[in-house]
């Protein structure tokens, strides 16, 4: 259910995967995009991740650490469209 549905809490779901397009497509198979992240020792790993999850933010190593004046948001049915990260303005 946490993986398909928009929840507000904070709440991991942790499922192992055999390769990255598994778990994108798992990751991205959702009507919401606010928030993502990746744990993992990898940062070329992480950072590729990110690159593909469609998420407003994606957070690395760590949950909701992020200046309060940043803005933020999401994609699809989330927040309106309101884009956070780097692609802010």
């Amino acid at each position: 259910m946490t993986c398909v549905k928009e929840i507000f809490g904070p709440v991991m779901s942790v499922m192992p995967f055999d390769t990255e397009e598994e778990v994108l497509k798992r990751a991205n198979n959702t009507t919401f995009g606010l928030v993502s992240g990746v744990f993992t020792k990898d940062i070329s790993q992480a950072h590729r991740m990110a690159e593909n999850l469609q998420a407003g933010t994606c957070f690395i190593n760590n949950y909701n650490i992020s200046p309060v004046e940043v803005p933020f948001g999401g994609f699809k049915q989330c927040c309106g469209k309101v884009l956070a990260g780097r692609t802010a303005r």
